[in-house]
């Protein structure tokens, strides 16, 4: 039997210690075809940001790539791993493939991040609304034996759905889990995955982050405690893979590296509370829920393209815009926190990045 594909112990070490990972754009031009240049340019901001690592093929680079007739997964997976690879970063920086369908599907696309070098797959359940859970663990256990998994916790508002408990308690029993983005924009269903995990034998081998955009900074300041069998086992959520990140990424990581800090010097205050709001507040302009995320990705698109790093706004789907008085949202977020922005490490670095 082939041994199971793991992260190296330095990437698994750098992965619970917490790291900033945008989920990746797609670069297109006027025509929607695939700009290379830019979506080049896209990859090497995000090492250059000091992010640990990027999600590519996920529901931020468009779910569309997947049709036969754009035909653009092995392209943009294949891109910012040969971008990566040149690098030749000193420190950790995790590839991670976005992996969706059903098992079939699922099993061909984790052989193909696989065969690029990828170091694990993001695994969403979306689209599978009807199939049990014990279906959706043997499709994880499927993956999990081809690729290591990062579970995805995704809300229903965008095609999710709600868990028991006790799935993700047998979801974090599963070999080659190696972290869970929790991303069901509800505290109660949040509180389940972390819970779950503390009761898990594996819980000290899974990594939590947030994908809840709407509590970024609040999840990863929290230390969650529960009793589990008469002890007190405490777990946090270490990091963030989110499409929030995938914009102002150089502050994103400087925010992690103050909020590490403060973890271990205990320096928590209501200040705190009061970035929460500001990331919030930044994160309802980009992803839209005014309009119930109509706008998401071209809201990205938009922060983007203010800074030079992608030419327009458009997507694979020509239904797929910015809403009504987003783009106003947006220059108020400039306008209210500009300290949360780094649109003067773009300037700078730029042109090299577009070479």
């Amino acid at each position: 039997m082939a041994q199971r594909r793991a992260l190296s112990a330095e990437k698994l070490q750098a992965l619970h210690e917490g790291l900033v990972i945008p989920a990746h754009p797609l670069a297109l031009n006027s025509s929607r075809q695939l700009d290379e240049r830019r979506q080049r340019a896209l990859t090497r901001y995000y090492m250059a940001s000091g992010a640990g690592g990027v999600a590519v093929g996920v529901h931020t680079t468009q779910f569309e790539i997947r049709d036969k007739e754009v035909g653009l997964l092995e392209p943009v997976l294949r891109m910012a791993a040969e971008e990566v690879d040149r690098a030749q970063l000193t420190r950790p920086f995790l590839k991670i493939a976005g992996i969706c369908g059903p098992t079939e599907q699922a099993l061909a696309e984790a052989e193909l991040a696989a065969s690029l070098g990828y170091d694990a797959g993001l695994l969403s359940m979306g689209g599978l609304k009807d199939w049990p859970e014990e279906e959706l663990l043997r499709r994880t256990e499927a993956v999990a034996a081809v690729i290591p998994v990062i579970g995805f916790y995704l809300q229903p508002s965008v095609g999710g759905r709600i868990f028991s408990f006790d799935f993700w308690r047998k979801f974090a029993e599963i070999p080659g889990i190696v972290a869970i983005k929790i991303a069901p924009f509800n505290r109660y269903q949040t509180i389940d995955v972390v819970r779950a995990v503390c009761y898990s034998s594996r819980r000290d081998e899974i990594a939590l982050y947030t994908g809840n955009d709407d509590n970024i900074v609040n999840d990863l300041l929290s230390v969650y405690r529960f009793q589990v069998d008469g002890k007190t086992v405490e777990k946090r959520i270490v990091g963030g893979l989110l499409g929030h990140w995938a914009v102002w990424t150089q502050k994103a990581v400087e925010l992690l590296e103050e909020i590490k800090r403060a973890r271990v010097e205990s320096s928590l205050d209501a200040r705190w509370l009061t970035r929460n709001i500001e990331v919030t507040d930044t994160n309802a302009a980009f992803f839209d829920p005014a309009h119930g995320f109509a706008g998401c990705i071209a809201g990205i698109h938009e922060v983007l393209r203010r800074q030079g790093l992608l030419e327009g706004t458009w997507c694979l789907n020509p239904e797929e815009t910015m809403s009504p008085g987003q783009s106003e949202e947006i220059d108020r977020m400039y306008r209210d926190y500009p300290h949360l922005h780094d649109d003067a490490f773009v300037r700078t670095h730029l042109a090299d990045w577009l070479r």
